[in-house]
């Protein structure tokens, strides 16, 4: 029986994660946190802060357990330009108030360092992959991603949220505005354009930060949207017109330009 069983673990050693069994939880997380170079030291700890401080907030945790399952499956990622990203929590489950302060804690102690460029786009393909890969079962897949410009490198945006969208993915987005745009890695209207260009699926928002201490609580305030499934009330009217969702690619090849 020993030889028996020893095939077993050979055989499914090499099969897909999909082929073998994942453990159901009520929603599977990918943080993906901006930290390209546009932004400072002291707003990349408030960030990083924001997170660790939401996750330890009686709402989120009570949030994250009280699904069908009692657990989510979260990953924790930084990100900036093409291929340059930082994984600082892999796939955990969070099942009670102690594993989500287990994370926030390794979030405070991790060191803050920047990252060279800004791709979106990369950021999603990365936590597609991340989410495929892992040994999760999820009712929902939800990318969360943040940032303070629009995508400037690798893939079109639209084009690779439109792949997460057709797997089932959904994209909600944080666009940091607190900052006067300098025409070269932000715009003015950033929340409009992470509508049009970024986010995916019929639950997705944003969340715009206009003032840097609403920080902390907006992180808080969009991590429990996000396992509710919930959308926040609309309150900014919009123009007709769509984003231009490569205008980030263009303002780089200008300013770039002899």
């Amino acid at each position: 029986m020993r030889w028996f069983a020893a095939l077993l673990v050979s055989l499914t050693a090499g099969l897909p994660a999909a082929a073998q069994e994942r453990l159901a939880v009520d929603l599977e997380l990918v943080l993906a946190v901006d930290v390209s170079r546009s932004m400072d030291e002291d707003e990349l700890i408030l960030q990083r802060e924001g997170y660790a401080s939401a996750l330890e907030h009686p709402a989120v945790s009570s949030a994250l357990t009280m699904g069908r399952e009692g657990r989510a499956a979260i990953l924790f990622m930084e990100w900036g330009g093409p291929g340059a990203h930082r994984v600082l929590v892999d796939w955990t489950v969070i099942d009670s108030p102690e594993s989500a302060a287990a994370i926030a804690s390794t979030l405070r102690f991790a060191p803050v360092r920047s990252l060279r460029g800004t791709s979106i786009s990369s950021a999603l393909e990365r936590a597609a992959l991340e989410i495929d890969s892992n040994a999760f079962d999820g009712t929902r897949r939800v990318v969360d991603v943040s940032g303070d410009g629009p995508n400037n490198a690798g893939r079109p945006v639209a084009e690779v949220r439109d792949e997460l969208a057709a797997a089932g993915i959904e994209i909600n987005g944080l666009p940091f505005m607190f900052k006067r745009p300098d025409g070269v890695y932000s715009i003015p209207d950033l929340d409009l354009y992470y509508e049009d260009c970024v986010i995916a699926g019929d639950s997705a928002f944003v969340i715009p930060i206009y003032e840097l201490e609403r920080l902390v609580v907006s992180i808080r305030q969009k991590l429990v949207l996000e396992v509710s499934g919930l959308r926040p009330p609309t309150e900014r009217l919009r123009p007709a017109s769509l984003s231009d969702c490569l205008m980030g690619e263009k303002r780089r090849r200008m300013y770039d330009a002899p």
